[in-house]
């Protein structure tokens, strides 16, 4: 008898160059894009895009490996820029790597991060003067 699996056999999807989807786009397994990818992109592994590819939108996924350009918003655990790679816009993400001419181009938060209330920094800093009522 042969046993029931909910384990996803996702494999590799490719887009290949002179490829261009536009919409919205989800991988269960890794993608690698070597043409254009516009809208809005969710993938569940790993998102490779090659040199002369490009993704353009609104992108989550566990890891992103940019060699081509990456434009838009960006939400992942891991960024990974290659030489040759650019990323223009605004990343969310825990790690990210730039390697020797790759281009990072925005902005970049980590929502791990505790935010700070404004007026606790100023009241907390060590550059302002405490000064005793008497």
């Amino acid at each position: 008898m042969l046993g029931k699996s909910k384990k996803s056999a996702a494999g590799l999807t490719f887009i290949s160059p002179g490829t261009r989807l536009c919409g919205d786009t989800h991988f269960e397994g890794e993608a690698l894009v070597g043409g254009e990818l516009q809208g809005n992109i969710h993938g569940q592994s790993k998102v490779t895009i090659e040199q002369g590819g490009v993704i353009d939108g609104i992108l989550s996924c566990r890891e992103l490996k940019v060699s081509g350009l990456f434009k838009g918003k960006l939400k992942c655990d891991k960024l990974i820029v290659a030489g040759g790679g650019t990323v223009d816009g605004e990343v969310s993400c825990n790690s990210m790597e730039i390697f020797e001419g790759g281009q990072f181009i925005g902005v970049r938060t980590r929502d791990s991060a505790p935010s700070v209330d404004e007026s606790d920094a100023v009241n907390s800093s060590p550059l302002t003067p405490h000064l005793a009522a008497d």
